[in-house]
């Protein structure tokens, strides 16, 4: 505004002041606002409010660390604006909704430096998955590892910018035409696909616009620290018949320190790879010729074995009778099962004679019809079946790992037919037996989760309220503090998973045992009740290990290969210094053989004309438990020099004292 002259400069200064006025007035004839933070005290603001307001309100220090909020429990942008009362809490890099918004908005990083360097490149979509991102683009050809270098600092460059990252809103069409004019027509066909009549909502950051539901971080400085891992194919829309795009996956954390723990943690990961350790150690192989079929060699198989031995013996201390059903099965139980219309794509199905059948996925209708084999009454309950099961799922190629993913698998399967009332001591010692059994094969870390009743769903809400309290108080019995997953049960019944925490912090969803309302009634399982009258029992699934190869995996990722003396498929190698010692090292591997309480030692004997020094450093790099060296000292004193897995020299002992250390190692499993 321009003022000259006495006469204007008093209207002009009247003015001004009237505007202030008018402003002031507008100020605090705002309707009030009133917030209500996470401790429970409470804010007003003239309304509208900000998230970003309201953390500047509080102190400098928290605005400038807001990444976002939750606003009566959803997570929002900081520019989010509150027009009436709301619970608030603001989310900073320290809260795990603050890592997903930095994931987040790193994956639209990724995406605004591609299209810097590359304009040519389509994007697509860009999720957070578990300790990162990725983001899939369309291009003319594949990202090199070079190109990956220039990309991620490329992201760091426009990251140090600190541009604002902008939302705006626009309607279904309006957004399918402008994606179209920038040439992204995947993005175009994402918008395309939802109702008309919908808004859909953009952010910039720079000159890049993205479709994307939001939230992110209020701009690109806020994201610091974050590496790209790798580039992989992945098919548009998961659909092989479509164009294979370049998937570019990444890692963000909120400090430096998170993102080098990250990646040490991965290199040590790298190391206990267990396909890496299989091949190595000569414990197994796939092969093009069965993919997602795993192939045993001596070793490995010497493992296997001992887990189901071990877990054989389980079944036989908790009560439970093994049993062994057929692989193939007919079509009309599949159909009974409900799961010949709803997981088929899943199984393996042929034909014999116009009957169609498919292999088996689960164990459980095979021991439902061994129930049904005569009469059950309720004495003969709780009647528990155990089966080492194989079983076989068409997973598709791309998902399948080594051996933790794989097509055919054993479980250590087991179905309790119970009571109602039967379910609470049940589920209390199957807790209890699985987290010794966890304990012996080196896990003591346990994670608890309880899933509940999902809205669509079969049974009572009493029959549902019995079984939730008894899965929860089993755990509270058995000293577990747990967590509970709300509506993540499956429709015939809740459940408990049980997840391993390993060596490097990993997480390994492992057991489970499942409340089962439906199967029994679906395959007409009964039994006689005390009154005479027929009872559907209830079924509870459990198992420990799960898979047999995944478990196995695990355990040699978490020992890296160094499996306890216990499990060890060779336990002690014997190893001659001249052939001198020959007869002596034979002598001593028949006895090793024969000892420790008749079941004998898995004992190797290297007696080939090599330096000794060799011999042991070979012998190490297979990560035996024991090595036993004799040379003519030995041989005429009747001892053997005795080295311990890490190159530990235990020294000179007799044959019965090493019996007896090594029993002694095996017997605590440690």
């Amino acid at each position: 505004m321009e003022c000259e002259g006495s006469v204007k400069s008093a209207l002009c200064v009247q003015t001004i002041l009237s505007s202030a006025a008018h402003a002031a007035l507008f100020y605090f004839l705002r309707p009030m606002v009133q917030i209500k933070l996470p401790d429970g005290s409470l804010r007003e603001f003239p309304g509208p409010v900000t998230v970003a307001e309201v953390a500047a309100s509080i102190g400098v220090g928290l605005a400038k660390a807001a990444l976002g909020g939750k606003v009566n429990g959803q997570l929002v942008d900081a520019s989010f604006s509150m027009a009436s009362n709301a619970d608030l809490a603001i989310v900073t890099a320290k809260d795990p909704e603050g890592l997903e918004l930095i994931r987040h908005s790193t994956a639209h990083l990724l995406a605004y430096a591609v299209k810097n360097l590359f304009p040519e490149a389509q994007v697509t979509i860009g999720p957070v998955i578990d300790n990162g991102f990725y983001y899939d683009f369309s291009y003319s050809r594949p990202f090199t590892p070079e190109d990956l270098v220039a990309i991620e600092k490329r992201m760091t460059e426009l990251a140090a910018k600190d541009e604002p990252v902008l939302r705006r809103v626009l309607p279904r069409d309006e957004a399918v035409a402008y994606f179209k004019s920038m040439g992204e027509n995947y993005k175009a066909e994402i918008i395309g696909s939802i109702p008309a009549d919908q808004e859909v909502s953009l952010y910039r950051e720079g000159d890049f616009e993205d479709l994307c539901r939001g939230p992110h971080v209020p701009s690109t400085g806020k994201l610091k620290h974050f590496k790209l891992m790798k580039v992989a194919g992945a098919y548009w829309r998961g659909d092989s018949k479509n164009e294979m795009l370049q998937r570019v996956y990444g890692t963000a954390w909120a400090s430096k320190e998170d993102l080098q723990l990250y990646l040490t943690r991965l290199e040590e990961a790298e190391k206990r790879d267990h396909r890496k350790l299989g091949r190595e150690l000569d414990l197994f192989h796939i092969d093009e010729h069965a993919p997602g079929l795993v192939f045993w060699h001596p070793k490995g198989w010497t493992v296997w074995q001992t887990v189901e031995q071990y877990m054989r013996q389980v079944y036989r201390d908790s009560g439970y009778q093994e049993v062994k059903g057929p692989q193939i099965l007919d079509k009309s139980l599949w159909e009974k099962t409900g799961h010949w219309d709803k997981y088929r794509d899943n199984m393996f199905t042929t034909e014999s004679e116009k009957r169609d059948y498919a292999l088996k996925p689960m164990n459980c209708p095979g021991h439902i019809l061994i129930f049904k084999q005569g009469i059950k009454s309720y004495r003969d309950l709780p009647l528990r079946y155990g089966e080492f099961g194989q079983c076989h799922r068409n997973e598709p190629s791309g998902g399948l790992h080594g051996i933790m993913r794989v097509r055919g698998f054993t479980q250590d399967d087991g179905h309790i037919f119970c009571t109602e009332n039967q379910i609470l001591p049940e589920c209390d010692t199957f807790t209890k037996v699985l987290k010794k059994v966890y304990a012996d094969f080196g896990f003591t870390d346990i994670l608890y989760k309880v899933s509940t009743r999902p809205a669509a769903r079969i049974g009572s809400d009493e029959l549902w309220d019995k079984a939730e309290k008894a899965l929860m108080d089993s755990l509270r019995d058995s000293g577990c503090e747990f967590v509970i997953s709300e509506g993540d049960g499956a429709f015939y019944g809740p459940k408990i998973e049980y997840t391993l925490k390993d060596a490097i912090g990993r997480e390994w969803q492992c057991g489970t045992i499942q409340v089962d309302f439906n199967l029994s009634e679906r395959l007409d399982a009964e039994y006689v009740a005390e009154d005479g009258s027929r009872q559907r029992p209830v079924i509870l699934h459990r198992a420990i290990v799960g898979s047999m190869e995944r478990f196995i995996g695990i355990l040699v990722e978490q020992h890296a290969g160094a499996l306890p003396t216990w499990l060890a498929p060779i336990q002690v190698s014997v190893l001659n210094i001249t052939d001198a010692q020959s007869d002596y090292c034979r002598e001593i591997a028949a006895k090793l053989q024969k000892s420790v309480s008749n079941q004998g030692l898995r004992v190797d004997l290297d007696l080939r004309n090599e330096k000794i020094t060799y011999k042991i450093r070979e012998h190490s790099l297979q990560k035996l438990p024991y090595i036993l060296v004799a040379g003519d000292k030995e041989k005429a004193a009747g001892t053997v020099a005795v080295r311990a897995r890490g190159n530990k020299d235990l020294g000179v002992m007799s044959i019965d004292a090493f019996i007896e250390l090594i029993a002694a190692d095996i017997a605590s499993k440690a």
